[in-house]
């Protein structure tokens, strides 16, 4: 297990802690301080994984989060399966295990990478659109093949074993990024007594500094860091998040912030006293100032087989050997536009290696980094660069010729340079993702030959991620952004003096965001922009070509800066190579939009604590406890444990369903039941402006209801289809409770606020929801009158306290709210106490109700009653696509009103006013022993050929031991002009059941027993 690319000494790592870990089956051995992508470099590893399309040999490239082909998957047991993490993100531990996410049968031998040698003339731009249009039945098989072709990971079978958690935190500045330019803001902003989070997305904090030859104060960099990351861990006013990423910013300077705080330990957060900490944490901050110090992004050069392991960006190859003590070749060829990418090559001969030349497409570069590389006899060819890179598995040659970048065209005579690495570097792009979620659209910058960020107010940049990339410059900007930040808080800033740092001269970059090549991009070698997704600078050509001139079209086309990747290392230089075919400038291409997440994050930390049973919590009314020690059977209502029905056991045997169901409606019909309604929606409504309210958001009138009268009413949504049903109770002049269905309570408390919030914010009115404190006990039956007179004193005669009426009093000793509502037809009322004495009222009713032969009954029960009665229930006899009219519900809509209410607009549409709509009807089944099935499609002619056209379906049915039969509701096609007129449900087994349609209302037509 020999490290053959480790260097003896240097880097941060700990060398004498040896951590063992596994890739693609095979053991290695890294040390504490690695990453994966570092060991492996250490270990020879060349190929890490295959790419997305061609299946071609991947290397690492990168040493960050912009790093594109070193996506792993890591876990060593199912559970812990963890997909599509880069390696170069991910710190080493003991034991870990990790795997190509592409390859088959393994990352060395791929068969599809067939497909890479045939190479583009098989795979073009938009192959899958040209392709695989037909025939649709075949479009199953292409899918499996091609989610088997992509290779981006496989989410886990089996439960995660860890937990992970969410933080709500408030801070006057947010910083984001602790290279320089953020460590000097967060200092700055910490001494003037700010509350300040610094987060950073490395395992360290320091950014640039980490593996910087720059001196601050004469002292290495890292020394510099040290102290002031020490300063500002002693002071309370500062939170550190390191190992934390920015991965989304939102309205109003919140912004989502992912910490990673075991991944670094162990495949699973460790045991620490019995108890796994959080794995990861998803802070959640309201930031007053937000400060971007995110850097920039190396650019790759696009040349000739860029993609073969052995190609890296000049800046990663500094950073092994700097950070981590890895030198990842042996014989180095650098190909740059600028000076600071020298530094790889000098790092490179500093750790014993061979630089075989310096490509610099500049004619005549000049800068102090140059004239160290002269000094020390390294070869520079000057006005050239790396037309393609030689070797399958890895690098063998760089052919580099004299170039023309402005001409973008080849001037003299290629040369091959034997090598096993290739660098490469073509600038730098400030990192505008953060800032481009915002909305604010980024800025071209001649300048620096990159976008800067577009700042919204509140939001400030600094040093590298709005193009200073000098250190000393850098370092005073974070200190300006950083007062300017504290300026519009009024904190006045106090001054830090700024650390010395020797000036360097270095001189212009140039512009080559594709290197030409003897041949056209068509016929050349694949030169690749987007590495992740297999893109090339062909596939941009041919996207121009066939007519693609929004860059928005390009990148869907080609898949430019789709997946993980979101363009951190490509975007630029595909820009650029569109913006030449087309003719334009780049700014007159413009950016693609950046969207959330910067980088991948898991489910887990999204979701926190919000799984399981605190994802969907059970709720329980205040009778739970006695609806268990009574036997009921539950049902799942929205998040509500409702009582479905109440078994008994005769002679030793537990009733049927059916066999509870018909006794409890019996019970009602012919004595008295009661039902734990306390789930019903409850939204208790205020305001001067309340009836107004009202009146627009339901569809008949309220504006003159009474005090101590209750009406029915349909609530629609803007289409004019039926959203909610229930009745609304005046309690006072401008207090009115409104009932909802149990599922429909939040949707229906949000609508009322949109509209209020929205349309109608001039309305005094204010909603509260009390579904939670108000218990409610529904009691109805013949006896109920008789049963409730026992334990209340409010007047119940039926010609002082009407249908439709509530009155105020005690029951059972406890203040109470009674309401003479019926949702059974029979003699009704319910009754609302404060949901602490819910339990006593109930027993109390019981204590007094066996001489009436008081019988629980449950929602299935429920079902049935109302059913008998024709009463509708939102959501199941209407499913969104259904109008007051069509359920026959007319006389609940005020055509007349004075103000348009919600959907009557849409009740005039000529579509809502068809005489073929389904319609509400009722079905009476020719055979009363058929119960239709709930959902069975309905025709009109059962001998049509297949397909029947179907006409409508059965949306309740239910046996009614009170008709003696089955019956059930349904919508029809033109359903309350065919009265009396017999439709057929053909059925799965082959029979064929015929129903006559009927009126809606089965028992008591004239409601007389609700109202006796």
């Amino acid at each position: 297990m020999s490290q053959i690319n480790r260097l003896k000494e240097g880097g941060r790592i700990d060398r004498s802690r040896k951590l063992g870990f596994t890739f693609n089956g095979k053991r290695y051995q890294g040390h504490a301080g690695d990453t994966l992508a570092s060991a492996l470099l250490a270990n020879g590893v060349d190929i890490v994984n295959r790419s997305f399309k061609y299946s071609r040999p991947r290397g690492i490239v990168a040493a960050g989060a912009e790093e594109p082909n070193a996506l792993v998957q890591l876990g060593s047991t199912e559970a812990a399966q963890v997909p599509n993490v880069r390696a170069t993100q991910q710190a080493l531990f003991e034991g870990l295990v990790a795997r190509s996410t592409n390859g088959w049968p393994n990352v060395q031998r791929d068969l599809m990478g067939m497909i890479g040698k045939l190479g583009g003339r098989l795979m073009p731009p938009g192959f899958y659109y040209k392709t695989f249009m037909a025939p649709a039945s075949m479009w199953m098989t292409y899918e499996k093949y091609i989610r088997k072709g992509a290779g981006l990971g496989r989410s886990p079978m089996e439960p995660d074993p860890d937990t992970y958690d969410h933080l709500h935190q408030h801070c006057d500045v947010l910083i984001v990024g602790a290279g320089p330019a953020g460590l000097a803001a967060a200092l700055t902003a910490a001494r003037s007594g700010a509350r300040v989070i610094l987060c950073d997305e490395q395992e360290e904090m320091g950014g640039s500094l980490l593996d910087s030859r720059e001196l601050i104060d004469h002292q290495p960099a890292a020394q510099w860091v040290a102290r002031v990351l020490e300063e500002l861990a002693g002071r309370d006013n500062v939170t550190l998040l390191p190992r934390t990423t920015a991965n989304g910013y939102h309205d109003h300077h919140f912004v989502t912030l992912h910490e990673r705080r075991t991944e670094h330990l162990g495949e699973t957060a460790p045991l620490k006293g019995g108890y796994r900490p959080a794995r990861s944490r998803m802070h959640r901050v309201r930031a007053g100032q937000v400060l971007l110090a995110t850097g920039a992004h190396e650019r790759p050069l696009v040349y000739g087989n860029n993609d073969v392991p052995g190609n890296l960006l000049a800046g990663a190859v500094s950073t092994y050997i700097r950070r981590y003590g890895v030198v990842p070749g042996r014989r180095l060829v650098l190909s740059t536009t600028n000076d600071h990418a020298y530094r790889a090559a000098l790092d490179w001969q500093d750790a014993g290696r061979e630089v075989v030349a310096i490509v610099d497409a500049r004619p005549a570069p000049d800068g102090e980094l140059v004239a160290q590389a002269r000094e020390r006899g390294i070869r520079i060819i000057e006005g050239a660069a790396v037309l393609e890179a030689k070797g399958g598995s890895r690098v063998s040659g760089a052919r580099v010729a004299a170039i023309d970048a402005g001409a973008f065209k080849v001037t003299g005579q290629a040369e091959t340079l034997e090598c096993d690495t290739i660098a490469s570097s073509g600038g730098y792009s400030p990192v505008i993702h953060l800032a481009s979620h915002t909305g604010a659209r980024p800025t071209w910058n001649e300048a620096i030959l990159g976008f800067v960020p577009g700042l919204v107010k509140g939001v400030h940049a600094a040093g590298s991620a709005r193009g200073i990339h000098d250190l000393a410059e850098g370092l005073a900007d974070g200190v300006a952004m950083a007062a300017r930040a504290l300026e519009t808080l009024g904190v006045s800033a106090m001054a830090v003096e700024l650390p010395h740092v020797d000036a360097r001269r270095d001189g212009p970059s140039c512009a080559l965001y594709q290197v030409p090549h003897e041949k056209p991009t068509l016929r050349a070698p694949k030169q690749f922009v987007d590495l992740q997704n297999d893109v090339t600078a062909s596939a941009i050509e041919i996207a121009t070509r066939e007519g693609f001139e929004s860059i928005e079209h390009v990148k869907r086309y080609t898949a430019m800066g789709f997946g993980t990747d979101q363009g951190k290392l490509g975007n630029i230089n595909g820009m650029a190579i569109a913006a030449r075919c087309l003719g334009k400038s780049i700014p007159e291409v413009g950016t693609t939009v950046f969207r959330p997440n910067y980088t991948p994050v898991t489910f887990g930390a999204i979701v926190g604590r919000h799984c399981r049973e605190l994802f969907d919590p059970e709720r329980y009314t205040a009778l739970h406890e006695w609806h268990v020690e009574h036997g009921a059977e539950f049902e799942d209502v929205g998040q509500w444990k409702r009582p479905w029905y109440f078994p008994q056991s005769v002679d030793g045997k537990k009733e049927t369903m059916h066999e509870a169901v018909a006794r409890e409606c019996l019970a009602v019909r012919e004595k008295v039941g009661i039902l734990d309604a306390s789930t019903l929606g409850k939204i208790d409504i205020q305001g001067p402006d309340a009836r107004e309210f009202l009146n627009r958001v339901y569809t008949n009138k309220w504006l003159k209801l009474e005090v101590g009268r209750a009406r029915y009413g349909l609530m629609c949504k803007d289409d004019g289809m039926l959203m909610d049903d229930g009745t609304t109770s005046c309690l006072g002049e401008n207090h009115f409770l409104m009932t909802t269905t149990t599922g429909g309570a939040a949707s229906v408390l949000e609508w009322l606020e949109l509209w209020h919030q929205t349309e109608w914010p001039e309305l005094q009115v204010y909603f509260t929801s009390v579904t939670d404190h108000w218990a409610t006990m529904t009691v109805t039956g013949p006896e109920a009158r008789h049963l409730l007179a026992e334990i209340t004193d409010i007047d119940l005669d039926r010609d002082t306290f009407r249908f439709m009426d509530w009155r105020e009093g005690k029951v059972a000793g406890v203040p109470a709210r009674v309401f003479r509502i019926s949702f059974t037809g029979e003699l009704a009322y319910e009754i609302n106490v404060q949901a602490n004495y819910a339990m006593h009222v109930w027993k109390t009713l019981f204590e007094h109700g066996d001489k009436y032969g008081l019988t629980p009954y449950g929602t299935e029960t429920m079902h049935v009653l109302r059913a008998e009665k024709g009463f509708i229930i939102a959501g199941q006899d209407s499913d969104g696509s259904v109008t007051p009219e069509d359920l026959g519900m007319q006389w609940a809509v005020g055509y007349d009103k004075p103000f348009s209410w919600i959907g009557k607009r849409a009740l005039s549409r000529s579509d809502t006013r068809r005489t073929d709509r389904k319609q509400l009807v009722g079905l009476k089944p020719k055979d009363p022993t058929v119960v239709l099935e709930e959902g069975a499609q309905i025709v009109f002619d059962p001998d049509h050929t297949i397909p029947m056209p179907m006409v409508g379906h059965v949306t309740s049915s239910y046996y009614s031991p009170t008709l003696g039969g089955g019956f059930a509701l349904a919508v029809v096609k033109g359903g309350h002009q065919r009265m009396g007129e017999t439709v057929y449900l053909p059925m799965a087994d082959g029979k064929t059941h015929a129903a006559e349609i009927v009126g809606t209302i089965f028992y008591d037509p004239k409601g007389e027993r609700q109202h006796v």
